[in-house]
């Protein structure tokens, strides 16, 4: 597969992936706003932007509501963190690599994109719920189309490691954003609900809320989807397909791999009862790793030099010329 092709399939499953978890982080934090009259819309404001890795505008350094904030996240295209920005991004890596993406793929983002204009105003007019639902909706078409339309190649593991990142990173900034609460505090059950793992949490656990339990549930949960393992598990298994040389005798060979491994093998022998002890370190070591993993991707698939470069050919050899000229 051509490198280009490649890396339009990554960050085509980051972008979805990322305009999914944010639109559902945002309509979490809508709902309970409105159900929450205590709730303070500042500290919400400011949680939201911290979560989400989104800088200050300066236009907005004073007091914030949730109004000015979702215009940020949601619509703004100056930081290319927002929703409609992820969005734009995922039709672009697509309309580079159709060769390598479904008709059906291809449409589903297209409609998608030519969708948010209409959508933006009718949010600004009846409430942001709606265009919430409507990134929602698209996000889970575009991946059960992927799913059902793909061969299972090389193309369809560069998609699912890149959603398998961006989702590791998500629920990272997601669980930061909580790390420091009171193990009481009822704003786990909004960790849950954005993380739409509200409904599976109750039945694995017959209804009992614990911070504890819910911190768990998100870091190490094996089944559900969406956890951090079981996305860190996805990631590296992507890996392992991607790699050429498999079954090495010294381990992993290249460092994406030899990072989610490391990261993998502390989530996986974690006792349960500890995820509490020192989360949020733990928790920016994996978005440093996460990070890191990123990067050295990059560096394996996508930036290949080439094996030969004739950048100044006449420069050199002209000065060639004159050295040996002066020599003689």
């Amino acid at each position: 597969m051509l490198a280009r092709n490649a890396e339009s399939l990554y960050w085509i499953g980051r972008y979805v992936e990322r305009a999914d978890d944010t639109a559902r982080i945002l309509d979490v934090a809508v709902h309970q706003l409105l159900e929450d009259s205590t709730a303070d819309p500042e500290r919400t404001s400011r949680l939201l932007l911290r979560a989400l890795g989104i800088e200050m505008p300066e236009d907005l350094e004073g007091e914030l509501d949730v109004k000015s904030v979702i215009e940020v996240i949601a619509f703004d295209r100056n930081h290319g963190l927002s929703i409609v920005d992820s969005i734009s991004q995922a039709r672009e890596n697509a309309r580079g690599a159709r060769e390598v993406t479904s008709s059906e793929m291809w449409e589903c983002l297209n409609t998608t994109y030519n969708g948010l204009a209409e959508r933006e105003r009718a949010s600004r007019r009846l409430g942001p719920h709606e265009f919430f639902r409507y990134i929602k909706d698209r996000g889970a078409m575009f991946a059960g189309l992927a799913d059902s339309t793909l061969s299972r190649d090389d193309g369809y593991s560069f998609l699912l490691l890149g959603r398998s990142l961006e989702r590791i990173d998500m629920m990272v900034r997601l669980l930061l954003s909580r790390a420091g609460d009171r193990t009481s505090s009822p704003a786990w059950v909004t960790v849950l609900r954005s993380a739409g793992a509200h409904d599976t949490y109750l039945r694995t656990y017959r209804g009992a809320l614990d911070a504890t339990l819910v911190v768990e549930f998100i870091l190490l949960d094996r089944l559900f989807p969406r956890s951090i393992f079981h996305a860190v598990r996805e990631a590296e298994r992507c890996l392992q397909e991607l790699d050429q040389r498999p079954n090495s005798r010294v381990g992993a060979r290249h460092e994406a791999q030899r990072l989610l491994g490391s990261a993998r093998s502390e989530l996986e022998f974690m006792p349960p009862a500890q995820v509490l002890e020192d989360l949020q370190p733990r928790l920016k070591s994996l978005q440093d790793i996460c990070r890191a993993t990123s990067e050295a991707i990059a560096l394996q698939y996508f930036h290949a030099a080439p094996w030969v470069a004739w950048t100044d050919a006449g420069t050199r050899a002209d000065g060639f010329e004159a050295e040996v000229e002066g020599e003689l």
